[in-house]
């Protein structure tokens, strides 16, 4: 899982927590993401969304059904081997990194990573605790455990204001849709 000292170094100001009985509550909670994230995103506003998990536990599904909620067409493949999958939907430039496969965090510097993070759009980041010290604050962090083979425990935290505003605009969603 993910080292303490990566949580630690921004510490969360407010939390969503779920359970995913299955993939449908996955693709749920991506859809209340997709629509608080959007209006702001096309905007020109940037977010960097850290996922955490054990192999396996559904980082890179959540992000599909996300990046399907805010509107991506075709395939959309894992970063795991290339690093980077670039997407674009109107008005919104999309970076899903996987750093799973980072020896060294100076790969990323390397790479040349910090313009796209320095850039407008929405960052997502698998395994940033490979990155460690190199990426910027997240707005939010997906936390997932693993209960089952199917059912997650999820935690979504924000980390700074603008995960907060983000975590506020799905509160209300989930009250309009359930109350």
């Amino acid at each position: 899982m993910t080292h303490p000292s990566i949580l630690a170094s921004h510490p969360a100001t407010a939390t969503l927590e779920d359970t995913w009985p299955d993939e449908a509550g996955c693709s749920a909670l991506a859809e209340r993401l997709a629509l608080a994230l959007a209006p702001a995103l096309r905007q020109g506003g940037s977010r960097v969304i850290e996922l955490h998990g054990t192999l396996g536990a559904g980082k890179t599904t959540f992000t599909r059904h996300l990046l399907r909620a805010l509107g991506v067409q075709g395939r959309i493949k894992s970063p795991s081997y290339a690093v980077v999958e670039p997407h674009q939907v109107p008005g919104i430039d999309i970076h899903h990194f996987d750093f799973y496969r980072f020896n060294d965090p100076q790969e990323w510097e390397d790479a040349g990573f910090r313009d796209l993070f320095g850039a407008a759009g929405l960052k997502l980041v698998e395994w940033p605790d490979k990155a460690a010290g190199l990426l910027p604050c997240p707005d939010l962090r997906l936390l997932i455990e693993p209960l089952d083979e199917q059912r997650r425990r999820v935690r979504l935290q924000a980390c700074t204001t603008a995960g907060g505003t983000t975590l506020s605009a799905m509160a209300e969603e989930g009250e309009a849709t359930h109350g």
